[in-house]
């Protein structure tokens, strides 16, 4: 955790770059943490796109992928593109927090397969230009940037004409209901159409934890302008028996309302 106290919590107005910046430390700081709760659902090795418990094995929404070279984008531990090492994918996993990277190694180790991890910002990859022919996150990076923009045309940059890009994120809707997996989280407090961020403040002033909300018609904008066609918005229901709550993810919510939202797009050049 980190060592500057948490003073404030909120739906806050902050400095885009405060913001922008945040998630590597919170991340480097809360890996273990996230890690320990998350990571038995998760796995060492599993495509999970979502807390609905949505997997790529039955999903397939990367399409074929024989032949083909994947980039997966804020990867965290890398179990996505673990899962796809173990099948035989050329694939590289990339996340701007080393904290996370550092867990993904250790779930090398467990698991007996090497895993390309590289640390980098979302917004700006390290890789040269139509280089990989699919990409994808799930929840990585998108959330906790103001710039996401920057983030598609990124990805856009290196990938190959036609090339795939998917991406998972919480579902806008949510973002008008409190973050509470019970019957609290059915009641809307705040406008959809507020984007001001949530943020976490430390004693000290700085800006520790920040995500950032956008409506479909947003995330639809930003994806266009980088030049992007949607091909597909997945709505993940909840399932029967799925009784683990994620944060506002669970059972209540999930039976009435969407949490996640997964874009399946393509490069429309």
């Amino acid at each position: 955790m980190t060592d500057d106290p948490l003073a404030e919590a909120g739906y806050l107005d902050i400095p885009p770059s405060s913001g922008g910046a945040a998630g590597r430390g919170w991340w480097d700081a809360n890996a273990a943490d996230y890690l320990a709760e998350h990571g038995a659902f998760l796995g060492p090795a599993d495509f999970c796109w979502c807390p609905e418990g949505l997997r790529e094995s039955e999903a397939g929404l990367l399409g074929a992928l024989e032949g083909r070279r994947v980039l997966e984008v804020g990867a965290g531990a890398a179990q996505c593109s673990r899962w796809l090492v173990e099948r035989g994918v050329s694939v590289v996993a990339t996340d701007i927090s080393a904290g996370m990277l550092e867990a993904g190694s250790r779930y090398d180790g467990v698991t007996g397969f090497t895993t390309p991890l590289v640390q980098a910002d979302a917004r700006a990859l390290p890789f040269a230009e139509a280089s990989f022919d699919v990409a994808f996150t799930a929840f990585g990076a998108l959330p906790f940037v103001p710039d996401a923009d920057r983030v598609h045309a990124s990805v856009a940059r290196v990938l190959r004409p036609g090339g795939r890009w998917v991406f998972a994120v919480t579902h806008p809707i949510r973002w008008a209901f409190p973050d509470d997996p019970g019957e609290a989280g059915l009641t809307a407090t705040r406008s959809y159409f507020d984007r001001t961020p949530y943020a976490e403040i430390g004693e000290s002033g700085s800006v520790l934890y920040a995500e950032y909300h956008r409506t479909l018609g947003d995330h639809v904008a930003e994806l266009r302008a980088a030049g992007f066609v949607l091909d597909r918005l997945v709505e993940p229901e909840w399932p029967a028996g799925h009784d683990r709550t994620w944060g506002g993810w669970g059972p209540v919510r999930g039976a009435q309302l969407p949490g996640t939202a997964i874009f399946v797009t393509h490069l429309g050049r």
